[in-house]
């Protein structure tokens, strides 16, 4: 039987996601094409369904508003909340022949510096938002140098005839990276990536027409938020199924109920929100669940945590969740999103490693008497090639071996907007007799047992007297040393001083913790580090909770948090 990637493809038979979403509500159109669950005037959530032919013809009559005002290939930046009308805005913009560019709405006070890079980045010819918003957009976009460029609300067109021009640019978003490594920038992803990285993601999660539901409260303006929320169903025709992030993150429960009542559910979370959402779920929320009908839970954006795993299916295992539907998988915004997953039908795979030997550069099992870290495998390539490359030589490095993670294949983006030379030097690679170019991600990893083992961000290791760290390692150290420092919530990094590298730790409190403790918890965390990873802790910075510097994505920002620290911000 043909897989619904194939099926799919031999029925659009075009790239542009507009143009899938066209032929849908050709075939389908009084089908649900998008659900919205809104928890804000209700707790319960009121979810409100457009069809198919619905969301065609919202898009095509915010398309007809936006084009006239823009050139073709111009920058539209969405500034809107989580929402039915997000959608149309990113599928509007595209088919008006303009680029899309996802973000968020400002006010958010430590993504605002963020958001205001991107549009003096990007430099927007129109900003998308909702009528409520108008006048901060507008003042918001004055203030990075974008004065006189308008803001139009998706929720209150003006009435009147509307013509549009069927155009299509090469380009259909710019997806800018959450700048945990270095600042944001614009991965330019074509329409052929798109759909080569949809196609891919369909096959890989047996994303089914009649049988799957696609369940997100990723933000939309992520990567894998996107793809789950928009292009994967508008390529293989199913329904979508949205939330807020905020939703989530107040009542996790709110997601589980999404996927109970959704059989066929595939859905995704970053690694933490699968403990997090085990940890705030009661006894008797619990008893109301029926997760035998999830299909697939995604697990990426950030290395999987096995604890984090058994965590989760422990706890719903009584609510029939199959531990077969977890899939680790591996991605990254420059090769669209996904580049790796577990393979279907097997429980997540889980392999110890020596932890000094795995920091030296080696995959060899732990000896006796030595550290441990248990890595959990992210399948095989979707699609494409993957190559572990030393990062110093450019030479592949052997299977069992720790190199960067490098990646060829139709879903690769062409570079970063408007930076030739990053984009060369990350998207340029080349390996010898080996079919170019490769992206060079910047993450580390080791094949073993046919499976990607990610390790690390090759920026991000600790390196103190010529010994490497993994700075996770180091944070798992810290965050159970003590109850009163709060588990997610840590960043480890190095700063360099008079005799050479120093570490330096920033975490939160624990919630109810009391910081007349400090000196105790300081003095029990430079205890654990010293004994488990022969290091000593320069300095402990011990902040409230949500004080740690995160991306856009919800993950910890090492290099905000040294940046922060170097400034003496934050700091006691």
């Amino acid at each position: 039987m043909s897989t619904t990637a194939e099926r799919t493809t031999a029925l659009v038979g075009v790239t542009p996601l507009p143009a899938l979403l066209r032929q849908w509500a050709a075939r389908q159109g009084d089908e649900p094409a998008l659900t919205f669950v809104d928890h804000t005037a209700d707790p319960g959530g009121i979810a409100t369904t457009l069809t198919w032919a619905e969301l065609d013809a919202r898009v095509d009559d915010l398309a007809s508003h936006v084009q006239p005002r823009c050139s073709t290939g111009d920058r539209v930046a969405i500034l809107v909340e989580q929402s039915a009308d997000y959608v149309a805005a990113v599928l509007a913009v595209i088919r008006a022949g303009l680029v899309a560019v996802p973000l968020y709405p400002p006010g958010l006070p430590r993504f605002d510096e963020r958001l205001a890079a991107v549009l003096a980045d990007c430099a927007p010819a129109l900003l998308l938002t909702t009528s409520a918003r108008v006048a901060d957009v507008e003042r918001f976009g004055a203030g990075c140098g974008l004065a006189g460029v308008p803001a139009v609300p998706v929720d209150a067109l003006p009435a009147g005839p509307r013509q549009l021009a069927e155009v299509t640019h090469e380009i259909a978003y710019l997806q800018y990276t959450s700048g945990s490594t270095r600042t944001p920038a614009g991965v330019v992803l074509t329409h052929a990536t798109v759909f080569a990285n949809a196609s891919q993601a369909v096959e890989c999660f047996e994303v089914t027409h009649g049988r799957s539901v696609c369940v997100s409260w990723l933000p939309l303006f992520h990567d894998m938020g996107l793809m789950l929320g928009t292009a994967a169903p508008l390529l293989a025709g199913v329904p979508a199924v949205l939330l807020d992030p905020g939703a989530f993150l107040s009542r996790p429960v709110r997601w589980l109920q999404a996927l109970s009542a959704n059989p066929g559910a595939i859905t995704a979370a970053p690694s933490f929100a699968y403990a997090y959402t085990a940890a705030r779920t009661t006894p008797a929320e619990r008893t109301l669940l029926r997760l035998d009908g999830v299909e697939v839970l995604i697990d990426g954006s950030e290395p999987v945590a096995p604890a984090n795993i058994d965590r989760f299916h422990d706890t719903f295992a009584e609510c029939g969740l199959r531990r077969e539907a977890h899939r680790p998988s591996y991605g990254l915004a420059e090769a669209t999103v996904l580049v790796t997953s577990s393979p279907i039908g097997s429980a997540p795979l889980t392999r110890a490693f020596d932890a000094e030997s795995l920091a030296a550069g080696t995959g060899a099992p732990p000896r006796p008497g030595r550290r441990g870290t248990t890595l959990v495998g992210c399948g095989m390539p979707v699609g494409q090639r993957v190559r572990l490359v030393n990062p110093i030589t450019g030479a592949p490095v052997p299977d069992g071996e720790v190199g960067e993670i490098w990646v060829s294949g139709p879903n690769v983006a062409t570079g970063y907007w408007a930076q030739p030379e990053l984009s060369a030097r990350v998207f340029g690679a080349e390996l010898p007799g080996e079919p170019g170019p490769w992206l060079r991600t910047g993450d580390l990893g080791l094949l073993a047992d046919g499976q990607l083992f990610v390790t690390g961000r090759l920026k991000d290791l600790v390196i103190v007297d010529g010994r490497n760290h993994y700075p996770q390692d180091i944070e798992h150290t810290v965050e159970h040393a003590h109850t009163a420092i709060r588990r997610h919530a840590t960043a480890a990094f190095a700063i360099t001083g008079a005799g050479g590298e120093l570490l330096v730790v920033l975490a939160e409190r624990a919630k109810d913790a009391d910081p007349a403790l400090d000196a105790e918890v300081t003095a029990t965390v430079r205890s654990a580090v010293s004994t488990e990873h022969g290091l000593g802790v320069h300095d402990l910075v011990l902040l409230g909770p949500g004080e740690v510097p995160r991306t856009s994505s919800g993950k910890i920002s090492r290099s905000a948090c040294r940046a922060r620290y170097l400034a003496r911000e934050g700091r006691p």
